[in-house]
């Protein structure tokens, strides 16, 4: 389980940089920084495919792709569409705290899961996070925010659009540990590359239907030396945030109960605001500072809960095979792909 922690730790800071990326691409509409990000993770994920073609492709079952679509487009194309327009709105702050209510979110709704701990075992941990998720939300509108003088239609449309993905998001990370959880015979690495050549094919014809409008529809004139920028950080989050982070989370969802894996999402949460400090040259301000020691706190004891019970044996690392990261084989799998299923009790669906 300590790994499992380890890796949403991992995850949660390379997810972080997503918030940085839009204020710095300012000009782009969020439509664009979608299509552009998720376009270029496809193509990233279809290099990476390639080695595994052979022994993953046979695997690969209609169920699969059907969920694949679902998770890419709801995690990740809309999730992302949603965040890039709350932080064009009213700034990484604002939308780091509306989406840092999932570690609550998600955890309610994985309660009735498989080796999740009793509610009555997470109030005090929660109620830390809440608390810190509210000294944020208390700073953000009693201090000068990201959001400067945006009007209240402005503010309003950009929390609607955190809000938005935090639902896409609470959906995405709970049915995603749950697949991963109920279907054995991807590791999480496999799992990671093939939901990005989905996401990479749905980018596309996002792409695809920019390029058919007008194009002072989607975007105004820039110049030319930004577009180069563009193309740069969305490898970057191709590769860092999306692949690498992907293959993070989901090593941690096969290993966790989505009562603390769903908690492990507020250190994208942490990261985000830290990152958000850096950008702005500033130290953080003493609610800031309260918010983030609530909720690294609220967290450390909900793995405490977890630690020592049951919830170890079955969500430990028999689960998940060695090739869970990117760079990491998995022939030990490939040669007893039932093992894990039989070892924890568990039918692999092929």
């Amino acid at each position: 389980m300590q790994r499992g922690v380890l890796y949403g730790v991992l995850a949660g800071a390379l997810w972080g940089t997503v918030f940085v990326v839009p204020r710095q691409l300012a000009e782009f509409s969020p439509l664009l920084l979608s299509a552009g990000r998720y376009a270029m993770y496809g193509l990233v994920s279809l290099a990476a495919l390639v080695p595994m073609l052979r022994r993953g492709w046979p695997r690969m079952t209609r169920a699969d792709l059907v969920a694949l679509v679902k998770l890419a487009l709801m995690g990740n194309v809309l999730y992302y569409l949603f965040l890039a327009s709350a932080i064009h709105l009213v700034g990484i702050a604002p939308a780091s705290l509306i989406v840092g209510v999932l570690p609550v979110t998600v955890t309610l709704l994985g309660r009735r899961d498989h080796g999740a701990v009793p509610l009555s075992r997470l109030i005090l941990p929660l109620a830390m996070i809440a608390a810190g998720i509210v000294c944020i939300n208390v700073d953000v509108f009693t201090a000068t925010s990201d959001a400067g003088g945006a009007s209240v239609l402005t503010r309003i449309a950009g929390i609607g659009c955190a809000v938005g993905a935090l639902v896409c998001w609470t959906w995405f990370a709970v049915e995603n540990a749950r697949y991963l959880q109920r279907h054995a015979h991807f590791s999480g690495n496999e799992w990671s590359v093939l939901w990005g050549v989905v996401t990479g094919a749905l980018g596309g014809l996002l792409w695809l239907g920019i390029l058919l409008v007008p194009s002072h529809w989607m975007q105004e004139t820039v110049a030319a030396g930004r577009w180069t920028t563009f193309w740069q950080l969305n490898l970057v989050l191709a590769i860092g945030a999306s692949w690498l982070g992907n293959g993070l989370w989901n090593a941690a969802a096969k290993r966790l109960p989505l009562t603390l894996s769903g908690q492990m999402i507020v250190f994208e949460t942490l990261f985000a605001l830290l990152y958000g400090f850096i950008y702005d040259h500033r130290l953080p301000r003493g609610l800031e500072i309260a918010a983030i020691m609530l909720l690294v706190a609220g967290v450390s004891w909900s793995v405490r809960q977890h630690s020592g019970g049951p919830e170890d044996t079955a969500h430990g690392d028999g689960i998940v095979p060695n090739g869970d990261l990117p760079g990491i084989g998995n022939e030990s799998r490939l040669a007893q792909p039932n093992v894990d299923a039989k070892q924890n009790g568990r039918t692999t669906i092929a």
